[in-house]
C-alpha cells in the first residue's frame, strides 16, 4: 500500500478533513491532498508531523506487510531506481517496510549534488546519521558539519536540520526514534 494512500485511510476512518490535518501537522492542505494522491513524497520530517497528527507511529505510515522475520537489505549504493523521490531533491528507501511496529524507522537516504534543495526539519524524536558514501554537510540547531563516509552524528530532532550532499552522490543511513 502507497503512503498517501495510508494517510488519507487513516484520516477518513478518523473522520477528519484534509484541513483538519493540514493544520494540525502545519503544513498547507494542497501539500497534504498531494501527498495523499501520490503525486508528492514527503520528507521525513513532514511524514512524522503528519503521523504525529494523526495519532500514529511513522512506522503505520511507512511499513508494508505483517512479518516479524529479520528483514535483509541488499547493497542499494549504486541502486537509486529503487529509492523514492521527495519534494526535496533526495530520494529514499525504507529499510524493513514489512517489520510491523518498529520502534526505530530506519531510511536510507540518496541525495545528488546540486539536486537536493538546502531545507531544515525539526520533529520529535532522535536521529543517527551514518554516511554510506561520499560526504554530507550537516546543520544542526546553529552548527554545521562536515561528514565523511563512515562518520556518523546522533541529535535530537527537535533541533532544526538537514543534510546537502557534497559529493556527485551521497548515501546515508537516516534512523530516528519517534
Amino acid at each position: 500500500m502507497d503512503i498517501g494512500i495510508r494517510i488519507r485511510s487513516i484520516r477518513t476512518q478518523q473522520g477528519r478533513t484534509l484541513e483538519d490535518v493540514a493544520q494540525a501537522c502545519e503544513c498547507s492542505k494542497s501539500l497534504l491532498s498531494k501527498i495523499e494522491t501520490g503525486k508528492v513524497v514527503p520528507a521525513l520530517a513532514t511524514l512524522s508531523k503528519i503521523a504525529n497528527a494523526l495519532g500514529v507511529r511513522i512506522s503505520t505510515l511507512l511499513e508494508d506487510g505483517e512479518n516479524l522475520e529479520p528483514a535483509v537489505t541488499p547493497n542499494l549504493i549504486d541502486r537509486p531506481e529503487m529509492f523514492v523521490a521527495t519534494d526535496k531533491g533526495y530520494t529514499i528507501y525504507a529499510v524493513a517496510p514489512h517489520f510491523l511496529n518498529k520502534k526505530m524507522q530506519p531510511v536510507l537516504v540518496y541525495g545528488r549534488k546540486g539536486e537536493v534543495l538546502p531545507h531544515s526539519v525539526s520533529h520529535a524524536g532522535e536521529e543517527f546519521i551514518i554516511v554510506l558514501h561520499g560526504e554530507v554537510k550537516a546543520h544542526i540547531g546553529k552548527n554545521d558539519y562536515h561528514l565523511r563516509q563512515g562518520e556518523s552524528i546522533y541529535f535530537e530532532s527537535t533541533y532544526e536540520h538537514g543534510f546537502v550532499p557534497l559529493t556527485d552522490y551521497a548515501v546515508y543511513l537516516d534512523v530516528f526514534v519517534e
